[in-house]
């Protein structure tokens, strides 16, 4: 009890460390007016709010992602609140396809400054209704679709002696929750990719820098896949992507994260739950492990317990609408609402009548 009394503590002091470097930062932001930022999955969710918060700040957009139609009404909505945005078709998970997207960004906007790896998949189910294949397809979309545009945009990038890479992971490439392995272990994956890079490529003049969001209030449960069973599955984890206190604002968090861009930092976690998650388990990786193995006890059941039978997966839009339940559609009004604004339920309304936001902390 002790022990965990100090542990509570010293997260508490890192809450306020992280405060206090915050308030520094400010002071050596720098201005990224007429830069030209590359967005992986920039179509939809926290991406389109990125393209959007990067063009707010001067910078020249380049978006891509895999869907022709999300990316047009992306462009169109961007545009609409005036970022100048160039938007590519192309699968991060397929060299060939990201060297020809980040070749032809080049040629129409002269150079990529910053590369913003967002890109990813999240798949909802526990490991009895897991295949293999989906731990692939989850290590294809979020760790080689951050390599992929990686390995593409540095030559240019080396060559300058200058240039930023954000990598967006998660809270979940620092404690690994049940029911989200694949995405988990990929996110796990692209951190110690993300860190590595930064210690590298420093001394070239290219700074990286690694985002662990937590929870946000993005809609972006509507286009995660959901294995057997499928409604309890979907209702736990649409509400906690949907209620407030437990999900952060996802406008909030593309401030923060433009912020962190322009200061440089190594490492940026989003949102008090997830950084108590990250120092708590930092300090006791055993009990927090322990407690997660608790926590699986209330969520779904798998069909067979016993043993390993996939299920095939469905998106979360599809499952919300067979399940017409009104008590879940009230409890995830937020999320909802960010939805219809992110163009995660195939409508884009940014906001663009208000302020320019002060700088981020």
């Amino acid at each position: 009890m002790t022990a965990a009394r100090n542990g509570l503590k010293l997260a508490a002091g890192s809450l306020a460390l992280a405060a206090v470097r915050a308030a520094l930062g400010r002071l050596r932001e720098d201005d990224l007016t007429g830069q030209t930022v590359f967005v992986t999955g920039g179509s939809r969710g926290l991406g389109l709010l990125l393209a959007q918060e990067f063009g707010r700040e001067g910078c020249r957009v380049v978006i891509c992602a895999r869907e022709e139609g999300e990316l047009e009404r992306a462009r169109a909505e961007l545009e609409r609140t005036g970022v100048e945005v160039l938007a590519l078709a192309s699968d991060v998970g397929e060299r060939v396809e990201v060297e020809r997207a980040m070749d032809e960004a080049t040629r129409h906007f002269g150079r990529i400054d910053i590369l913003v790896n967002n890109a990813g998949i999240i798949q909802v189910g526990s490991l009895q209704e897991t295949s293999a294949s989906d731990f692939e397809e989850a290590h294809r979309v979020i760790f080689w679709g951050t390599l992929n545009p990686t390995l593409a945009v540095l030559p240019q990038m080396l060559a300058r002696g200058s240039g930023r890479i954000v990598n967006v992971t998660s809270i979940g490439g620092r404690v690994s929750v049940p029911h989200l392995v694949p995405y988990s272990s990929a996110k796990f994956a692209t951190v110690g990719l993300s860190e590595g890079l930064r210690a590298e490529l420093r001394r070239y003049g290219i700074t990286v820098t690694t985002i662990a969001p937590g929870l946000m209030r993005t809609g972006s449960y509507l286009n995660a896949e959901f294995k057997e069973p499928r409604a309890p599955e979907f209702t736990w984890f649409a509400l906690g992507a949907s209620l407030p206190i437990v999900s952060l604002d996802a406008r909030r968090a593309a401030r923060q994260i433009v912020s962190a861009t322009r200061r440089g930092d190594a490492d940026r976690t989003l949102g008090i739950p997830a950084m108590l998650s990250a120092r708590f388990h930092g300090l006791f990786p055993g009990a927090t492990a322990d407690f997660l193995g608790l926590v699986n006890r209330v969520l779904p059941e798998p069909r067979t317990p016993e043993t390993i039978s996939p299920s095939a997966t469905m998106r979360g839009a599809e499952v919300e609408e067979r399940m017409a339940s009104r008590a879940v559609d009230v409890a995830t009004t937020m999320g909802r609402a960010a939805a219809d604004r992110t163009n995660e339920r195939g409508v884009a309304r940014l906001e663009d009548d208000e302020p320019a936001p002060p700088r981020e902390g």
